[in-house]
This record gives structure tokens, sequence and C-alpha cells, in this order.
């Protein structure tokens, strides 16, 4: 995701149907896969925020870093189950859930011919955990025993005094075992813990990355199918070869040109006229347009993608539970989703896509359910509404028709006059956001990072959370998070991860709007065109019609 801050933001991201990175079913389209090789090909993509794996929480930067390194472990097109085919762990083992065993397959390599090796994760992951860099991944590292110790607080713990530097740079609960085996413990048990070093925080990183980080990011040295050809060419082009050494099954392709646009329009023009290859997220505007224009080379298949609208819970005009509640009732999603996306999206009655194991259909139930006289009544109930209302949401990414619609409504069924917009930058959008400084409702979309219901509660919703940008707080939603991380397995959290996210609907910090699909296109110069529920284009799988 990322952060969609596609954190996670995976994030919170940029584009149409981009929402955080890194992290079901397969779909392909254009024909079969020949099996010939050679070529090349181009990729939509925003700019970047960074090339550094643990500073990349975005979709963007994710779907480089993606061609550019293979994780740990990785996760099948159609159903997101976990695997250790295309990835780098043999294997991952525990006793106790706390203390784990990595054990590296042999044989892969950097592109610059250093071993990817345990120390080559050790490094990686030190410099995450490591405060003073400031990585946006850093959280991913926090249940690592030595976090506290690279992360420390300021004297009085009031975050008015800058904290004091780190008295070492190394994570106490990691420890090399042998070239190919390193051992990882945790602070407490943590059944998810598998899953989640798919995602693009738990790279490997060589040596060259300590030489020069600033240096390391305009190139990133990976161990994955695709390397740099040349350097990161910001607000126009990054462009990668084929990793003649990969050990792993080799991309198809010669090369891609990973296209940098700041308007998904401009892209989609570009896609329609045949100056770009592949295009994995498509105005929302033109979807009605798009099956036709592009037939067998228009793409759709389940995402874990899920958008929403935040309140910023620090302003005490949004404090009653009541009057969130008002605002989601007044919303037609359906109506929107018809209109707008062609009836392309789900409406989302829960806040945990139905593509992880674990989500339930609608545990939401009234709060989630349109019913405009429900909803002025519960406004008037929470004390009504006066003064302007601003919706916040990034500019650029096809967001402006959704928003008018939901302003429209607002003001049918509440009687909200006076509602204005503020639209930025995504850069500046996240800033403002991890600032507390949006005054009204905000848009955010989530893709996850790795298959599980935790992904969509602890980063957004626990106390102090990653993504925690309404700046909820519900101890009981953090004990119920904290006991589904304890189970003895994946399947055994899932009865309390459902009784929090029960807890986080009822208090409602968010409006659930919708889930997603991928909804791609192509050009006839590429087949084999697959993009999984992470949203992530299988680029060394594209083949080109030569």
């Amino acid at each position: 995701m990322t952060r969609q801050r596609m954190k996670i933001w995976m994030a919170i991201t940029a584009g149409a149907a981009l929402t955080a990175t890194a992290c079901g079913g397969a779909s392909e389209s254009g024909g079969e896969d020949t099996g010939e090789s050679g070529g090349s090909f181009s990729m939509y993509v925003c700019e970047p925020e960074h090339l550094i794996p643990q500073n990349t929480n975005e979709t963007c930067g994710g779907e480089v870093l993606g061609a550019l390194f293979t994780p740990l472990v990785s996760f099948t097109a159609d159903e997101s189950e976990m695997t250790f085919d295309d990835a780098i762990a043999e294997s991952i083992e525990s006793d106790d859930q706390k203390v784990w065993t990595i054990r590296l397959k042999e044989g892969f390599t950097f592109h610059n011919g250093e071993p990817v090796d345990a120390q080559s994760y050790v490094r990686a992951w030190n410099a995450g955990a490591y405060g003073p860099n400031a990585y946006g991944n850093n959280y991913f590292f926090a249940n690592i025993e030595g976090y506290d110790a690279l992360n420390p607080k300021d004297p009085d713990g009031d975050g008015a005094q800058k904290p004091p530097a780190p008295s070492t740079k190394e994570l106490s609960g990691l420890k090399v075992i042998d070239d190919r085996t390193f051992e990882v413990t945790l602070t407490a048990p943590f059944s998810q813990f598998p899953l989640t070093v798919g995602y693009t925080a738990f790279f490997p990183l060589p040596k060259a990355y300590e030489d020069d980080p600033k240096a390391f990011e305009e190139s990133p040295i990976g161990n994955g199918p695709f390397m740099m050809d040349g350097t990161w060419q910001h607000d126009q082009q990054i462009k990668v070869k084929r990793y003649e050494n990969y050990k792993g099954d080799k991309a198809k392709a010669d090369a891609v040109t990973f296209k940098i646009y700041s308007n998904v329009n401009t892209a989609y023009n570009d896609l329609l006229g045949g100056n770009l290859d592949i295009m994995d997220s498509l105005p929302p505007e033109r979807l009605g347009e798009a099956k036709s224009q592009f037939g067998e080379r228009f793409v759709e298949r389940p995402s874990s993608s899920f958008t929403y609208v935040g309140f910023p819970l620090y302003d005490p005009k949004f404090e009653d539970p009541k009057l969130r509640q008002a605002f989601s009732m007044a919303i037609d999603r359906q109506a929107i989703i018809d209109a707008i996306f062609s009836g392309a999206y789900q409406p989302a009655k829960s806040v945990v896509s139905p593509v992880v194991t674990g989500s339930r259909e609608d545990p939401c139930g009234e709060p989630c359910t349109y019913n405009p006289e429900r909803a002025k009544q519960l406004l008037q109930e929470a004390g009504g509404w006066s003064g302007p209302l601003t919706l916040w949401f990034n500019s650029g990414a096809g967001h402006e028709k959704w928003m008018e619609a939901v302003s429209n409504q607002l003001r049918s069924n509440l009687g909200i006059t006076d509602i204005q917009f503020k639209s930025l930058e995504f850069a500046e959008y996240l800033g403002l956001l991890d600032s507390e400084k949006i005054t009204g409702p905000f848009r955010l979309g989530w893709v996850m990072d790795y298959p599980s219901p935790q992904n969509y509660l602890e980063p957004i919703h626990s106390s102090g959370g990653s993504s925690n940008n309404t700046t909820y707080s519900n101890k009981a939603v953090d004990d119920l998070i904290a006991e589904g991380n304890a189970a003895d397995s994946v399947e055994a959290g899932i009865e309390a991860y459902n009784k929090a996210e029960d807890l986080i609907l009822e208090d409602m910090p968010i409006i659930p709007m919708w889930f997603g699909k991928v909804q791609a296109g192509h050009s006839d110069h590429v087949d084999n065109v697959v993009i999984d529920a992470f949203t992530r284009v299988r680029l060394e799988d594209v083949t080109v019609n030569q």
C-alpha cells in the first residue's frame, strides 16, 4: 500500500483507483502467452515519493520496486495465497509465533553481483527501523525486539522536545545464523508475521546502499527480474531492463519504461493513441467507454482497494458518532457507483476487503445503509451543523466528480448548503493529513500490504496507527487487535479482528465508501497482462508482440 498514505499508504495513492503499496483472482487479456521473449513496453505510473524499499509505501513507487526486487514470500495472483514460489525464502518457521527462523534459497544475487544473504536483510531492516532515517515504513519493524532503542522518545514523553539520538543502529531481535539463515525475535507472538514479510518494507539491501543512500535511491540495486537502466528521471520516466543473471524465472520482455504522469486523463489519452502500453488504473469517468474501446484488452478483476472518507476527529465538530453516522447514511453509494463508475465498484459495508479471508459481507448494517430520513434525525440529535463544510481530496486522480456527488447528497439530505472543496497535489495533501491540518471530511484509500484483516484494522484504526489520519482511539479496539495478533494462527485471530471491526464501525471514524476492482487497459503491443489483488501488474510475465 500502502498508505494510499497506498500508506499502504500500502496504502493511500494518487491514482483514480490507486489507493498506500506494496500488497483475488487473476485476469489475463489479449491472447495466450506464446513463450516468446524480448521487446520492450511502457507502463503508467505517477511520480514515486521514494525508491528505497523501507521508505516506499505508495503504489507508484511500489510498482517500480516490484520489478526491481523479489520478496521473501509471494502471493498467488488468483487467490492471494502465500507461496514460496517466485520468492527468496525457502522457509519461515516458529515454534511459538515469537521467534521466527528465515531460511533463504541459494543463488540469488543483487544486480551488482553481490549475494542476497542473511546480512542483506538484517542491513535493510535495521535501516528501516532506525528512527533518524525517518523512513515511511519504519512502523513495520515496531514489533521486533530492540525497536524502541532505535526510536527513543523525548525525555518528557510529550513530544515537545527533540528525542535523544539512538544508542544503537541495530535491532537486538535480528540475528544472523549463517549466510542463508537469520532469526527474528518479536516483542510478542504475531501469527501474521510470515504474511507481512512479502511487503516492500522487508526487501533486502546490498552494501552499496550504505555507501550512499541518496545515490542508491536514484538508481536502486535490487534482486528482482528487472534492473535499473540509467537513473530515475523525475516526473518523466524510469527505465528498467531484464536482469540476465536472475536466479528465478526470467522476465519475458527485454525492457520496461515506466512513464510518469501527473494526470490520469493524459495517460489515458496516450493509451488510446498507442503511446502507452499498460495503464493499471483508468479514469473513473471514462470507464464506461473503456470497455467498448479496449474490448478484450480491458482488464477487470477484484482488487483489495478500499475507498473511504475520514473524519478529522481532532476537530470538535466531528466528535459525535451520531453526526458521523448521519453523514454516512446521507450518502447513496450505489447511485454514485452507477452514475460515475459505471456500476463497477461494490458499496462498502465493512472496512475489510472481500478479497481477504475473514472479511464479512455486512457487519456495518444501518450506519452504512442509505437512509436520508434517519440521517436527518441523527444529525439533529448530534446538535445539527452550522457554518461551511469543506471536503478534501487529492487532485489529478479523478476524484472530483464523485466528491461533487457526495456534496450534492449532503446538501439535499442534511441541509448543509455551504459546502466547499479543497483539492491538492498528493504530496502536499499527505503532508497536511500527517500534520493534522485537514479541516473536514477527507478522501483516502487503501490497498492491502498483505492479505490479513489486521492490515485493514491496525494501521488505520489503532491508537497511534501508522495510517491513522483520523486520530481515532479506542482501547477496546486496540486490545482486540492485539488479541488477534497473538492468536495461534492466521485463522485463529479472525474472531478477535471481527470484534474490533464491529467497534470501529459503531464509532465510525471513517465512512466506508466502496471496494474497488482493477480496471485496466493495454495496447495491442502486449499480451498476458495479469494484475493481482494488490493492483500490481505482473510485469515479468508480460509478453511483447514483435
